[in-house]
């Protein structure tokens, strides 16, 4: 438990119990032992700030109270052969609330019951002084109440102690829960995605496919244009299928999911889309040797553009740049105004968002709108570091 003064109620009984020890300390040196009052109210305010000491600062708290104890045995007579000395009523009390108070704090069983043989030897050393004052008898009370102060002392500490670890294990226990839950969902995200998508990619596979077997008199044009549907729907299926297996198995090594797409690849993108009736065009050279991620992030802001160009601006140009810059990369998909209205397919709007995320998990910046003439313009500028060695631009999936 962290020191400090208690709060709440317990608040005004720490009070209480402090301003009590200071009144009957007072009482109880005026009343049993012969000491000038100055020396009364001195040592009943050593004796109550050592109990105060007990909760903000546990070790300095016992110490005060042993050293009160002596300056006391040292300045006071008892008024009779009955009275305990060196140890009176409220100072073996006292001592032992301040022992009590501090092992609940924190202070160490062992540390605790080495300030027990101490305190046991401040009384033996006293009596030894002044054998007159005392006898050894009156050390057994003393020696009674501060082993039950040990003991106590150390039971609220491991109670408390255990209490923190429960509190801690349960803690554990609820995000271990909660990751669990994460990865359940996760994997029925999967598994819907894979019903859906993966079904209808599928479909369009077998029809791309058995299209020139089913119709009569297929043109070797139409014939290569459902070659090309089907290579792009499979390529996309297995595409796919590597993030679907991530969802499923986030541990799983990279290289077991094969490569990811990087800016070599973007060529191969921009003439795919091009085969799709496009007109995209490709400017400048591609760099290399990037960080495989913002290879891939550019790879993905680049299909985006494309797929949102091909949707809202079919007949219109596209162009296409990807640039190395000082300390930069910038990616532009720039389509022109179209020669016709277009009726836009229709989109879920989430592609634009998920761009936007995807470059800022690399510290980058993506802006999007309508350009002067009428066309559209997606923009991203990534901030790249040292070149990778030689060139590699795969990424495990």
């Amino acid at each position: 438990m962290p020191n400090g003064w208690p709060h709440g109620r317990w608040a005004w009984v720490a009070g209480l119990g402090v301003a009590g020890l200071l009144f009957l300390t007072v009482l109880d040196l005026r009343q049993h032992y012969f000491v000038p009052l100055g020396a009364v109210l001195a040592l009943a305010i050593a004796r109550a700030l050592s109990l105060t000491l007990a909760w903000l600062r546990p070790r300095a708290a016992v110490v005060v109270s042993l050293i009160t104890t002596a300056v006391t045995a040292a300045l006071t007579t008892p008024v009779s052969s009955s009275e305990v000395w060196p140890w009176g009523t409220t100072a073996a009390f006292g001592q032992s609330f301040v022992v009590a108070i501090a092992g609940a704090r924190g202070l160490g069983r062992r540390e605790q019951l080495g300030w027990w043989f101490v305190t046991q030897a401040l009384g033996a050393v006293a009596i030894t002084l002044a054998p007159d004052r005392g006898g050894w008898s009156g050390l057994i009370t003393i020696a009674v109440l501060s082993a039950v102060a040990v003991v106590v002392g150390d039971l609220v500490h491991s109670r408390r102690e255990t209490s923190r670890r429960l509190a801690e294990q349960e803690s554990i226990s609820k995000a271990e829960r909660a990751e669990r839950e994460r990865l359940q969902e996760r994997a029925r995200i999967a598994r819907e995605l894979h019903d859906v998508v993966a079904h209808h990619l599928s479909v369009v596979v077998v029809r791309a496919d058995s299209a020139p077997h089913r119709l009569a008199d297929v043109p070797d044009a139409v014939r290569e244009e459902f070659t090309g549907i089907a290579d792009e729907a499979r390529s996309s299926l297995t595409e796919m299928r590597r993030v679907l297996r991530l969802l499923r198995e986030p541990s799983e090594q990279p290289q077991e999911l094969g490569p990811q797409p990087g800016l070599l690849d973007v060529a191969e993108l921009v003439e795919s889309t091009r085969r799709a009736g496009a007109d995209v065009r490709l400017t400048g050279d591609l760099p290399s040797g990037l960080d495989p991620a913002i290879e891939l992030t550019a790879y993905r802001v680049v299909q985006e553009g494309l797929s949102n160009a091909v949707r809202h601006a079919l007949h219109a140009v596209v162009e296409v740049a990807v640039r190395r810059t000082a300390g930069e990369l910038e990616v532009t998909v720039h389509n022109q105004k179209p020669p016709r209205p277009v009726v836009p397919a229709p989109g879920s709007g989430q592609g634009l968002r998920g761009m936007r995320e995807r470059v800022a998990l690399v510290d980058g910046t993506v802006s999007t709108g309508p350009t002067p003439g009428g066309g559209y313009l997606v923009q991203a500028v990534i901030p790249v570091g040292q070149e990778v060695a030689g060139g590699d631009h795969g990424l495990g999936g």
